[in-house]
């Protein structure tokens, strides 16, 4: 292709196509986050990723080909860091705790702008669009992952305490963007406080929880979580 290095076309290595590629990622994330999917044009992902157009659409067929591997790169984050603490040796409260705690140190971060899955689903509400899929798809796996927490400590009550939980974070990122931010993260601490609080409980009666009267796990943040991209 005209404009292309051999590298850029496949030949060698592959490793400035690998980079282009990351740099249109980046870029990608930054403004779609900041400014909306619609707004952002393929000319200007391109100058500012400084790459070219072939460059571009090697990678990505079109726009919202880009903003659906946007929205994965995302998406994958989060479950590598999630997965990372279900597969070691933390208590279950201890991770839902620090979910909380990470989600309410973005909704207090400068540049914050709401959920990054949800934005895009307004942006592209019809549910056959490639984009809103990739929305559902991630928004799923959060809700299973969720209530399979929950289901540890209180199995009986998982799918409400997992749906229950979703509704506060979404309601909290909603909020923290709309409204103060510190009073949105204080309202979703109390409320994952009391949501395990009660579901503790429940599951201590049914002898699936710790021991009662076992000091509550300290909230660590759980890094990767943020739904947005790195940088916006």
């Amino acid at each position: 292709m005209v404009g292309m290095t051999r590298t850029e076309a496949g030949a060698g290595t592959g490793r400035r196509v690998s980079e282009a590629r990351e740099r249109l990622l980046r870029t990608a994330g930054q403004l779609f986050y900041a400014e909306g999917i619609h707004t952002v044009g393929v000319d200007r992902l391109v100058a500012e990723a400084k790459v070219t157009n072939a460059t571009f659409y090697r990678h990505f067929r079109s726009k919202e080909d880009l903003a659906v591997a946007y929205l994965g790169s995302v998406d994958q984050a989060i479950r590598t860091q999630i997965g990372s603490l279900t597969a070691a040796d933390v208590p279950t409260e201890a991770i839902l705790r620090g979910i909380g705690t990470s989600l309410v140190e973005q909704i207090r971060s400068p540049g914050y702008r709401g959920c990054a899955f949800l934005n895009a689903a307004a942006e592209f509400p019809d549910p056959a669009h490639p984009v809103h899929r990739a929305v559902v798809q991630h928004r799923e796996w959060f809700l299973r992952t969720i209530t399979e927490l929950f289901a540890d400590i209180t199995p009986a009550q998982a799918d409400h305490a997992g749906r229950h939980f979703v509704m506060l974070r979404d309601g909290a990122m909603s909020a923290g963007y709309l409204g103060d931010p510190v009073a949105a993260g204080e309202t979703l601490l109390r409320g994952i406080e009391g949501l395990l609080r009660v579901h503790l409980a429940r599951g201590a009666d049914g002898g699936t929880a710790s021991p009662s009267g076992h000091a509550p796990a300290e909230a660590t943040p759980v890094p990767g979580i943020d739904c947005s991209p790195t940088g916006a």
